[in-house]
């Protein structure tokens, strides 16, 4: 890609805002309730496989293939991006200031973080992503004066390790579906396995509905004896987020991120991913879906082999964004609102969980395994709607969200001022 034949070495400067960089994390919010609402409204196999649970018509099975082209881990690994970035910008800051402990203090946001995290997943979402940020964050200070070749490279060889190993495992299952679908005889345990962990097994979905609409004590408990999962949960999803974060920290060495390059140059940029990822995207989709979304094939193409196409595609939609909120758009209120949202990204991301438990939550609407895949969609425009109406005004009289307040003054174990200064 033309980034990395950038000659950068130092960074931008880190002490101006750069609205289109906000906007474009604002962005990244709104996409992640687009990811999040399936996992808050169904249960956790229709994340990957629409035939789970009400996805039985031609119009779901459109809604899933659009989501699996455009949506789903796009937005997690730009997430993932901006944290990176925003992690060389803090860090940035901390040099040019003069700072004598910059790990220090991204030490002690981490750990705060990893506790937001921890009780974000435990009370609310337990596909909370805020933990692996913390623990990858610890990491990103080592690189944080590599040039931008040094962190491609490094990006690249993540993702290729952590494609080698999962690859490893989903060629062998991949090849006794092959066997399966060509009529050889085989032993239908490992069907009946893959079809509880990640088909529509109807009673491993019963379970997961009465889990679902279970109360929040029950939910609670089940969360607190299910940490040792969860914990490899985390450990397995490291490599590809940190692979995203030196990704981001390179888009903003190289200038993207900081606004620094042309509106042409960075729709070029979004042209190549796009073109080298969505036609593979779109053939793992129709291999999907001509399967009949078959358990193995469905997760092999989710979680495996879709994954480095999602994570170049993601570098697309960032530069799209900066040509479009950095170029024709850049005195638009559109960017005004995108940016507000991205400013409270925490808070909005935290607060996305607490409208969606509203909704289908037992303790809210109880609406968890009532509506299928279109209606979900739908209804994750509630949070988005409200992100997009409450983030402008709330930066009229406050400095920054309620949760980006509380990581920053817990980081430095002092109550931050959050109210704007009154102008004289």
């Amino acid at each position: 890609m033309s980034v990395a034949g950038t000659a950068l070495t130092a960074a931008p400067s880190s002490h101006r805002r750069i609205e289109a960089l906000d906007a474009l994390r604002g962005v990244a919010v709104c996409g992640i309730a687009l990811m999040n609402v399936i996992a808050f409204a169904m249960p956790a196999n229709a994340y990957l496989n629409p035939r789970v649970h009400g996805g039985t018509g031609p119009l779901e099975t459109a809604l899933w293939a659009i989501g699996f082209l455009l949506v789903e881990d796009k937005f997690r690994a730009l997430f993932a991006m901006l944290f990176g970035a925003g992690v060389a910008i803090l860090l940035g800051k901390a040099r040019e200031g003069g700072d004598s402990r910059p790990v220090a203090a991204n030490t002690a946001r981490m750990v705060v973080l990893l506790l937001i995290g921890l009780a974000h997943a435990t009370l609310l979402a337990n596909n909370d992503v805020l933990r692996i940020y913390a623990l990858c964050g610890l990491l990103l200070p080592i690189a944080a004066t590599w040039p931008v070749k040094r962190l491609l490279w490094a990006a690249g060889l993540l993702v290729a390790g952590q494609l080698a190993v999962s690859g490893f495992y989903a060629w062998g299952w991949l090849e006794y579906w092959y066997r399966g679908a060509s009529g050889m005889a085989v032993d239908p345990a490992p069907a009946l396995v893959a079809e509880q962990t990640y088909g529509g097994d109807p009673a491993q979905v019963a379970a997961a509905l009465e889990q679902g609409r279970g109360s929040f004590t029950e939910r609670l408990d089940r969360r607190l004896d299910t940490l040792a999962i969860q914990a490899r949960f985390i450990v397995a999803s490291i490599p590809s987020a940190l692979a995203s974060m030196l990704l981001g920290m390179a888009l903003w060495r190289c200038g993207l991120l900081a606004g620094e390059w042309e509106a042409s140059r960075a729709l070029r940029l979004t042209r190549r991913c796009a073109l080298a990822t969505t036609p593979v995207l779109a053939a793992l989709a129709a291999w999907s879906i001509l399967s009949g979304f078959d358990a193995i094939v469905t997760a092999a193409n989710a979680i495996v082999l879709s994954a480095p196409f999602d994570i170049v595609l993601s570098v697309g939609y960032a530069a799209l964004a900066m040509a479009l909120f950095g170029g024709a758009l850049a005195e638009h209120r559109v960017t005004r609102t995108f940016a507000a949202a991205g400013r409270l990204a925490l808070t909005n991301y935290l607060a996305t969980s607490v409208i969606f438990a509203a909704i289908f939550a037992s303790w809210g609407l109880g609406l968890f395994g009532e509506v299928s895949r279109g209606p979900a969609l739908l209804i994750s425009l509630v949070p988005i709607t409200a992100i997009l109406l409450w983030s402008r005004p709330w930066l009229s009289p406050f400095r920054q969200g309620p949760a980006e307040w509380l990581w920053r003054s817990l980081a430095r174990l002092k109550p931050l001022p959050l109210r704007r200064r009154p102008e004289t």
